[in-house]
């Protein structure tokens, strides 16, 4: 990941929330991916496992927004559970963005095959591409948080199709990734298997735009008033 992109992008605070249905539309343009994605089915043991992949300089709300949001879906109770884990090359800790440290739960070797993939702005290492690719076989959706997607980008799974990263980064994204058709301005941009949000905490509006494929509008709508969030739930 480019340094510097990535130690600006760091070192944003969250500005105000945007309206979460202000979701972009420019997938209208694949109609084989019409808008909006279509409902996931929970697995048949009622556990939606949930890998966060995470590195050097992990972006902190880019993993802890969607992490609060998995969990507290257990509000919502019964109809299924996101069972996280933390994913990375060892379990070393990780320091992140702002100094706090993460021990990952497993290694690249020994993680779960995922449902979910939440990818926050980190330092990649060709191991982390290499992963994605492989798990992305059999994961319902891949989705990342701010500059997260430039290490998207990287697999090809988004080759083709609309994204959207953090403000901040939105030239470096278009010029290195021209297959790739930016959308600015957007909180998220979504397909049926990939998914990017902008910057930061707009991770948190994506998060529970998964929740209610999974869970349904009401799942997502217990889960926003747990998190005393205001958007398109309230």
């Amino acid at each position: 990941m480019n340094r510097r992109r990535f130690l600006a992008t760091s070192a944003l605070t969250a500005g105000a929330v945007a309206p979460f249905a202000a979701v972009a539309i420019a997938e209208r343009k694949e109609p084989e991916r019409p808008l909006p994605a279509r409902p996931i089915r929970v697995p048949a043991g009622g556990y939606i496992r949930t890998a966060f992949a995470i590195g050097p300089g992990v972006n902190v709300i880019d993993t802890a927004g969607p992490w609060e949001v998995y969990c507290d879906t257990a509000i919502y109770g019964g109809r299924g559970q996101f069972d996280l884990y933390t994913v990375a090359a060892s379990t070393s800790p990780v320091e992140g963005n702002s100094g706090l440290e993460i021990t990952p739960r497993y290694t690249y070797d020994n993680a779960p095959q995922p449902h979910v993939v939440v990818i926050p702005a980190h330092a990649e290492s060709p191991a982390t591409i290499e992963w994605l690719r492989r798990v992305a076989k059999r994961a319902d959706l891949l989705m990342s948080v701010c500059t997260g997607a430039f290490i998207l980008a990287q697999t090809g799974l988004l080759d083709g199709k609309s994204a959207t990263t953090h403000h901040g980064s939105y030239d470096d994204f278009q010029a290195i990734y021209p297959a790739i058709r930016l959308v600015r301005g957007e909180r998220f941009v979504e397909h049926e298997r990939v998914a990017t949000a902008g910057g930061l905490t707009s991770g948190i509006d994506l998060a529970l735009r998964v929740v209610e494929r999974y869970l349904g509008h009401a799942g997502a709508r217990a889960t926003t008033r747990y998190l005393e969030y205001s958007g398109h739930y309230t």
